[in-house]
């Protein structure tokens, strides 16, 4: 079974599309938020959903997509990219004109939280993340390249001009069986409240 959550009204053929919403194509309507009635799935690819999520919302999907995944199952995850965000939103208040600033400071709020967004990643915090809920491996991909023919391509969503070291995009594929748990959780525990509580 090849899972594509957050189908939307963009399902891919040959894939069971999952979308809490009943859009034409999608085959199983589910909130991923819950205990997910899958088992030993061989793929699994997300493309701008995870930042839907709030940060702990996203470390109990990421949980759910270890635990449905065979061992040697792959998670393909496409989200924007806060690295992206920052280069090309944010300069010093001194070097922007006012307009610049107002402009500046809408620009990156709806980055944050326009189209619903609830939490952004980095390529760093995605990596340390997936290996925290148990996955053995995370590779960075480029847009649309996979080692993995069926997870080729799959990204539909609009691309922004790419900085040389902070692609508007990131792309990471995770496998293997790793042990779950690790310092990360606690250091992000503090920050975990503060945006559960909102």
């Amino acid at each position: 079974m090849r899972l594509h959550i957050g189908s939307g009204p963009v399902a891919i053929e040959g894939w069971t599309n999952v979308d809490v919403t009943a859009y034409p194509g999608v085959d199983v309507v589910f909130d991923v938020r819950e205990p997910w009635p899958f088992e030993g799935v061989e793929l699994i690819f997300a493309e701008h959903f995870l930042e839907h999520l709030t940060l702990a919302e996203g470390l109990a999907f990421l949980r759910e997509c270890r635990r449905v995944l065979r061992d040697d199952g792959v998670l393909r995850l496409s989200t924007p990219n806060l690295d992206w965000v920052w280069l090309t939103h944010y300069k010093p208040p001194a070097e922007l004109t006012p307009e610049e600033q107002l402009i500046g400071c809408l620009e990156i709020n709806r980055a944050f939280h326009g189209w619903g967004h609830r939490f952004l990643y980095n390529a760093r915090t995605l990596e340390l993340a997936l290996l925290a809920v148990g996955f053995a491996e995370v590779v960075l991909r480029q847009y649309g390249e996979s080692e993995v023919p069926a997870l080729r391509n799959l990204e539909r969503h609009e691309r922004h001009n790419d900085l040389p070291d902070a692609p508007s995009v990131v792309v990471v594929e995770a496998r293997g069986v790793g042990v779950a748990g690790s310092e990360f959780e606690e250091r992000i525990a503090p920050y975990m409240r503060d945006y559960e509580a909102r």
